[in-house]
């Protein structure tokens, strides 16, 4: 087996490398032969090589668990263009063959037979494996028939042509076919002249060597033998049966010995390619030509081309595909319809030219699993991308970008770096900020450089996650309150409540009431069907205002990150004198059912609190109450008077399904004592 190594340093983190390693094996090797020791041959540092063993012959590990051999290595197949015949085992990173290679089977027409693999190991490093199938020279050339008879007209002139038919070897390189030999030639007519193609194969020519006399012998036998190249060679023969018969005058004469044609790849069926054009000097079927093509044409010429036998005209008939090959040989000869005629030769060479009929491909070879934490640092790795494109030239060369990024106002917060051999990074670009948008559908676009372009998209999402930068934040720093001093032990305030943007355990979790010297109040946190916390403060005692008039409080506001932050707000409570009925509602809490996307102004629903006092004591203001979040506010209106609640915004169900109102209603008169209620909203 042959190895050799060549790596390249990716950005990752902590790092990512990408390594090549070339192995070579010969064919016709059986069912778990090992190719090569990836682990070893790539020099990986992390975790452990699996002892060298394919997964058959593993037995069961030493020791207990661990076995103080340290963490294994692990080998993943990210690729492989022949999975039924090679594979890596995922624990000791053994290649190995899964069944008999036959190169001639596998590499029909190539002269380099290769497979390639792409492993990702340990979770860090990336081999690109090439496997060359060696050729072991295990066939013999062989001829279509074992006898060909030729007819050769006897005033064919020393050095006239004529193609034999060619012999077939499937070996490649040394082992394949190369060379033809002519034998039993007793009188010299003849000779061989083995001429090569562009792409490499031989092909043999008879050449006629003395002039020729059928009445003095009219039949001759000669032995065709083609060698390959291999040590010991091997052959293969055929018989030419060669008739010497009258013949025409004149053969057919092409206007150019050779012609180049350029031609699209996908040229449509039909499409003409040449129109060939011989002429014969001699007269009646003797002077009209016949066009075909020659005999030893490659049988992927006959499947791509037809040509019309009267006109030479030569028409697309198979799909021409440029990244299969771009240069295509097309053996033409004339004859005429004499007796014995004398065929003439033309070369065509069709050039493909590329069109960009492949789009770019887009592949994740690995991915950040997990959220990011906001407070990853620009550069940081979130993905390994390759694009590929099948085109050549400018139809090849790429472009490619994160979809919305750039870092201008509402870009997203990542970029592509290239790397080496079409590998992409995707990485951050700036501070992220879970606040501002807690995840991303990052979307990698490939355009190629073909007129017009092409492009393809693939995308995959990134979750932010939260840390605990932000401290709970109150509207403002002091809030003024008026309570009646005859309110009872029991009753309850709504107080302002704190906004913390952080999620989770990072948002805010509790209120703290601090500075109440005398006991008077007490704190309650509830909560509401969304999980958010409000505070109320709670009369603990009767109080007197004629004793002391004013209370000043500090209520705290807690997170519940590690360490908590926090924020805080002074209470300054007045106490004054009330008149003695508040108003009273029908019921402490109320359902509504309404439609998603409700028309602005629909009734939501009539509310009534009434008051037994009388004149201005009794007269009842409704309002949302004081700790109303302001999406309530937004899409919500009621009248202070009426009490009727009516639809202000737009109700999205998607966005939230229930909504919960809280109302008080207060007097005119003076130090009222507010009565509050509960507006449940369920959207359909």
């Amino acid at each position: 087996m042959y190895l050799s190594i060549c790596c390249f340093f990716l950005c990752w983190a902590p790092a990512l490398s990408l390594k090549n390693l070339n192995y070579s094996v010969p064919e016709e090797q059986g069912a778990g032969t090992v190719i090569g020791n990836i682990g070893r041959d790539a020099r990986l540092a992390a975790g452990t090589v699996g002892g060298g063993m394919l997964p058959a012959e593993r037995g069961a590990p030493s020791g207990g668990p661990g076995g103080g051999r340290g963490p294994k290595s692990t080998f993943r197949v990210l690729e492989n263009s022949a999975p039924h015949l090679l594979d890596v085992d995922g624990e000791s990173g053994l290649l190995y063959t899964k069944q008999r290679i036959d190169r001639e089977a596998l590499c029909r027409r190539s002269t380099k037979c290769q497979l390639s693999l792409e492993v990702f190991a340990n979770d860090q490093e990336i081999c690109m494996i090439k496997v060359e199938i060696q050729d072991l020279n295990d066939n013999a050339p062989v001829f279509p028939s074992d006898q060909v008879d030729m007819d050769i007209s006897e005033n064919a002139a020393p050095g006239t042509r004529f193609p034999l038919t060619s012999a077939h070897d499937p070996d490649a390189g040394d082992n394949g076919l190369r060379t033809y030999l002519l034998t039993r030639d007793d009188y010299g007519l003849f000779s061989l002249d083995v001429k090569s193609r562009g792409d490499g194969t031989k092909f043999p020519e008879l050449v006629i060597q003395k002039p020729l006399d059928r009445e003095e012998q009219s039949h001759h036998t000669l032995v065709l033998t083609a060698l390959d190249g291999g040590d010991p060679p091997r052959s293969g023969t055929v018989q030419i049966n060669v008739r010497l018969i009258d013949s025409n005058d004149n053969s057919p004469v092409f206007e150019a010995a050779s012609y180049v044609v350029e031609l699209p790849e996908n040229a449509p069926l039909g499409t003409a390619v040449i129109d060939l054009n011989a002429t014969d000097a001699d007269e009646g079927t003797n002077g009209e030509v016949l066009y075909s093509f020659s005999g030893y044409a490659p049988e992927r010429v006959r499947d791509l081309f037809s040509i019309d036998p009267q006109s030479g005209l030569i028409r697309v008939k198979g799909n021409l595909d440029y990244e299969e090959s771009g240069l295509i040989e097309i053996d033409v000869q004339a004859r005429d319809l004499g007796p014995n005629p004398i065929p003439a030769h033309c070369k065509v060479t069709v050039r493909l030219i590329d069109r960009n009929d492949n789009a770019p491909t887009i592949g994740f070879v690995s991915v950040r699993q997990g959220a990011l934490s906001e407070a990853a640092p620009p550069g940081t790795v979130i993905a390994l991308v390759r694009v590929t494109d099948r085109d050549s030239g400018k139809n090849g060369q790429l472009q490619c970008r994160v979809l919305g990024g750039g870092g201008g106002p509402g870009a997203v917060p990542f970029t592509l770096e290239e790397n080496y051999d079409n590998f992409y990074t995707v990485v951050t670009d700036r501070p992220l900020d879970r606040e501002a948008q807690d995840e991303y559908n990052v979307t990698i676009v490939a355009r190629d450089g073909g007129n017009p372009p092409l492009n393809s998209t693939k995308s995959f999402s990134v979750e932010i996650q939260d840390l605990n930068d932000n401290a709970p934040v109150f509207p403002s720093d002091q809030v003024d309150m008026d309570i009646s001093e005859n309110a009872a032990p029991g009753t309850r305030f709504p107080l302002t409540s704190a906004h913390d943007p952080d999620a989770g355990d990072n948002g805010l979790r509790t209120y703290l009431l601090t500075r109440d010297d005398y006991g008077l109040f007490s704190l309650d946190v509830k909560s509401r069907g969304d999980g958010t916390k409000f505070p109320e403060l709670v009369i603990q005692k009767p109080l007197d205002r004629e004793e002391q008039s004013h209370h000043t409080l500090v209520l705290t506001a807690l997170d519940g990150g590690d360490p908590p932050r926090s924020g805080t707000v002074q209470i300054n409570v007045r106490l004054i004198d009330s008149n003695d009925n508040s108003p009273v509602f029908e019921a402490a809490s109320y359902v509504v059912e309404l439609p998603e996307n409700a028309p602005l102004g629909t009734a939501v629903i009539d509310l009534n609190a009434t008051d037994a006092d009388e004149g201005t004591n009794g007269e009842v203001l409704y309002s949302f109450s004081g700790y109303a979040p302001e999406r309530v506010r937004d899409l919500f209106s009621i009248d202070p008077q009426s009490g009727l609640i009516r639809v202000k915004g737009n109700l999205d169900y998607e966005e939230s399904g229930l909504i919960e109102i809280d109302v008080q209603a207060r007097d005119l008169g003076p130090n009222p004592i507010p009565a509050h209620c509960k507006v449940t909203v369920r959207l359909i």
